[in-house]
């Protein structure tokens, strides 16, 4: 089985990096278009072996694309193109039909109840992604909530399959070792309490409400911050404000899987940390929220779908906290007087091992070859209003 990925961009962000993960456990073919930034996954897939080809996509509205990613697809008789984020879904799943493959698997990884991947969920947006839902096989959620999302939307039960997210539990698993490691090169003293938040520096993922929190906490608190974007000079101007400017790290992105990076990587940050925290009011899945679980640490989250199907018992340890500075410091501040207990992973970081979200994509591979998709008819009035 021979498939095409298509991707609208390769640099460090969670749905980039689930597919370098995913692409690792596939015993398929696999090749990846990314239609811009091949950025620093595209080098890490490049050094697991897997072919990256950059179509060179200068915008949303770059019609010249289309014709080119085309006649790859055809050129290259992949047997199922699979594509990922909202640009390259809408874009790869007309070029698939048109080059004449109709096994189209789409994963939906960042769709929320107002927006999907940082865009405003109008009704236009709405309307030109169902239409292209429709060359399609099978959509694929990431959790639950994506799936019902979908489903508010219009696009056909039958058509939504769940593939959650995958965690890679071996790579997260406490380390002391890389634990001091990883502290010392960020200048973090041994004793600190160090508060990770994990996720791309954007509004949605209200991280200010951890700097405005740290304010409130002992002197021994630091906040320590892995991601990058357009948000990180607003939150070192609101930690100057608060007056935390020297208790906040700034990491910048750091890769899931080793791909020639200088520093720690996102697991031995993960074993730097003491507690995860994770305001963000609106997740398709909550990925960070599974790899602090897996790292073994005590998580506060505000929104995580990737639990709420599971029973407490699998994450005793990971609490909701209102999204509210007040309500954060209060729940840290417990986290910190509890002091440490073991960093053992919980047990829905297990449920989500990647081999088994790997097993379940095959599965819908499988499907979408014995049952490619039909010629679509004319569009319902009802789906777009």
């Amino acid at each position: 089985m021979r498939v095409l990925h298509i991707i609208t961009g390769l640099n460090v962000g969670g749905a980039e990096q689930q597919l370098r993960l995913l692409l690792r456990h596939l015993p398929v073919e696999c090749e990846v278009v990314t239609l811009t930034d091949p950025g620093p996954v595209a080098d890490g897939l490049a050094a697991d072996g897997v072919r990256v080809i950059h179509l060179g996509m200068t915008g949303n509205r770059d019609l010249g694309a289309l014709p080119r990613l085309t006649g790859l697809i055809r050129h290259g008789r992949y047997d199922v193109v699979h594509t990922h984020l909202y640009r390259a879904c809408l874009y790869g799943r007309i070029a698939a039909r048109l080059a004449g493959v109709r096994a189209v698997v789409a994963t939906e990884h960042s769709l929320g109840d107002t927006q999907t991947e940082g865009r405003p969920l109008t009704a236009g947006v709405r309307a030109l992604y169902l239409l292209g839902e429709r060359l399609g096989r099978t959509t694929v959620a990431v959790s639950p909530a994506v799936a019902a999302r979908l489903a508010r939307w219009g696009v056909p039960e039958p058509r939504i399959t769940v593939v959650p997210n995958g965690i890679d539990l071996a790579r997260f698993a406490y380390d002391p070792a890389a634990r001091h490691r990883a502290r010392s090169e960020l200048g973090l003293d041994e004793g600190a309490f160090v508060i990770g938040g994990i996720g791309r520096l954007v509004p949605g993922k209200r991280f200010d409400v951890l700097v405005h929190a740290l304010a409130g906490l002992p002197a021994d608190c630091r906040l320590l911050l892995v991601g990058g974007g357009p948000q990180e000079g607003a939150l070192r101007r609101a930690a100057h404000r608060a007056g935390v400017a020297d208790r906040v790290v700034f990491a910048g992105e750091r890769p899931y899987l080793p791909d020639g990076s200088p520093g720690p990587g996102l697991p031995a940050l993960a074993s730097a940390m003491d507690v995860l925290a994770a305001p963000s009011p609106e997740e398709a899945f909550g990925l960070a929220v599974v790899e602090g679980l897996a790292a073994g640490l005590p998580v506060r989250y505000t929104s995580c779908p990737a639990l709420e199907d599971l029973p407490p018992e699998a994450a005793p340890d990971a609490v909701r906290v209102p999204c509210d500075p007040g309500a954060y410091a209060r729940a840290l501040a417990g986290v910190r007087a509890a002091g440490p207990g073991p960093r053992a992973p919980a047990g829905a970081a297990r449920h989500y091992c990647v081999t088994r979200s790997a097993a379940r994509l095959l599965n819908v591979y499988a499907a979408a070859l014995a049952h490619p998709a039909r010629t679509p008819g004319p569009p319902q009035k009802a789906v777009l209003s």
